[in-house]
């Protein structure tokens, strides 16, 4: 395991130095954090040089077993050294806290145990966002590109990290390209969502840089308690509802559509296309339901809050522009459950994916032919390509270890004495990695009235949900330590 301290503490170092950014920011707003930013880098660095230093003799090349852990340990470390900030500027934080927000900001699931947000330093508002963004295209990914520099291999580690089935398509032969490319299309969508929202939303630079970066990686933190809601603004709700459709579709459809030069790149991705319909058809029927129970009385502006709650919370951003936990239990519900579909495979979002919904709708459709046919051979094919059973396989495996992840989790948090809407939406929110929950963990409220131990149970549902469950799970079996 020295091996893998060894490139966990070049990591720290290299994370902990992007502290130099929430600094530039407490100089130009004269905030209150600065030294807090200044100590927690000096300190970090220095931890992070000597564990360089003293297991610099057993570097070698990572094996399939390393990738692994390394991936657990950076998601598990990487929040212990994005909370210190916050530990230093609110010596009163509960250890819990911080590290909830930490790997809340970090996984994109957006939950929050803070509040009064308004009223936080701009860095330290800022950091939070900042850790959005780097946790969005995912921290292994984008740390792939750096790697190869400090001799260590990228396959092992975006194998374990990447989301989705069929994770072994390459956009470009060499994994530190594809790193490279999907790390510029990020950018560049994070700094058009900025603009628009500056100069079309007319937010005022600091809350459109902050809101960019939360909405292109679906973290959805905000410089508010009210989140959206504080803007009230139409234009800022279509601009984010749009960035956020975005996060949520495959960045290789991203790649693919600006190298072909055309749009049809989108309509030809059977996952866009599934998403698109399955959010446009339960936007439209959930508006009119919330007309029909007289939550609203017209329907447009029942369509303008469903649509912006619903994109925000499907796609796992976690946005609110209203109180949606007022509205009837089976909407805010059916939100939740799309959470863990709507997303896209190598997106932004969390949960199941939308894939794995493809393969598993198609998968029983050809089981119906298979018992009326019994001769009958008919592959399955998601985007004209034929599914191999060993991925279908993988794909049953998944969707059993995440509801009996989220069955456990909720019966672990209602043994804590925490209500059932609460423990089931929180269990949700966090293993789809969609933020707000429902009851104590609503949208008007957070997560910060909850135990250490529930804190403790919700953190381990976003990294379960990050790492979309099979990367944790595999360390706890007796064949991977074997040999």
């Amino acid at each position: 395991m020295l091996p893998v301290a060894n490139v966990l503490a070049r990591v720290a170092l290299i994370f902990s130095l992007t502290m130099v950014v929430p600094i530039c920011i407490s100089l130009y707003f004269g905030d209150s954090a600065l030294w807090h930013f200044i100590d927690a880098l000096a300190g970090l660095a220095t931890l992070s040089l000597i564990t360089i230093v003293l297991t610099r003799r057993f570097r070698r090349e990572l094996k399939i077993r390393d990738g692994f852990v390394l991936v657990v340990g950076l998601w598990t470390l990487l929040p212990l050294v994005a909370m210190v900030p916050l530990m230093f500027h609110m010596p009163d934080l509960r250890f819990s806290v911080a590290y909830f927000e930490a790997i809340s900001a970090l996984t994109t699931t957006g939950a929050t145990a803070l509040s009064g947000l308004e009223h936080l330093p701009e860095s330290i508002n800022f950091w939070r966002h900042q850790l959005n963004w780097l946790g969005g295209l995912g921290i292994i990914v984008l740390a792939v590109a750096i790697l190869p520099m400090l001799g260590v291999g990228g396959m092992q580690l975006i194998k374990a990290e990447t989301p989705g089935p069929i994770k072994d398509a390459k956009l470009t032969p060499r994994i530190h390209e594809t790193a490279r490319n999907l790390w510029l299309i990020y950018a560049a969508l994070t700094l058009a969502c900025a603009l628009m929202l500056r100069y079309v939303g007319g937010m005022r630079w600091f809350d459109a840089v902050c809101h960019a970066l939360s909405a292109m990686s679906l973290g959805g933190f905000s410089t508010y308690d009210s989140s959206v809601g504080q803007f009230n603004s139409v234009a800022v709700e279509a601009i984010l509802i749009g960035f956020m459709l975005i996060a949520a579709t495959n960045f290789a459809t991203h790649y693919l559509a600006l190298t072909n030069r055309s749009l049809k790149s989108y309509w030809r991705d059977s996952e866009f296309k599934a998403m698109v319909l399955l959010l446009g058809f339960s936007t439209l029927g959930l508006a009119g339901y919330l007309v029909w129970q007289q939550t609203y009385s017209d329907y447009f502006t029942s369509l303008r809050m469903v649509l912006f709650n619903l994109v925000s919370i499907s796609t796992g951003s976690g946005y609110a522009s209203t109180d949606y936990g007022q509205w009837p239990i089976f909407v805010p519900l059916w939100m939740l459950f799309l959470s863990g579909i709507a997303a896209c495979s190598g997106s932004t979002g969390g949960g199941i994916k939308m894939i794995r919904t493809l393969i598993l709708v198609r998968g029983a459709s050809r089981q119906f032919t298979t018992l009326l046919h019994p001769n009958a051979v008919r592959p399955l094919r998601v985007n004209r390509m034929a599914v191999p059973d060993p991925v279908i396989f993988a794909v049953l495996g998944f969707i059993f270890l995440y509801f009996m992840s989220l069955v456990v989790l909720t019966f672990a948090l209602l043994a804590t004495g925490l209500d059932f809407v609460s423990s089931l939406s929180a269990a949700l929110a966090c293993l789809n990695n969609a933020g707000p929950g429902l009851g104590v963990v609503g949208p008007a409220s957070n997560y910060g009235g909850l135990t250490d131990i529930q804190l403790w149970l919700c953190s381990l549902a976003m990294l379960l949900g990050r790492l979309e469950v099979f990367s944790v799970l595999v360390l706890f079996t007796p064949a991977f330590w074997r040999g």
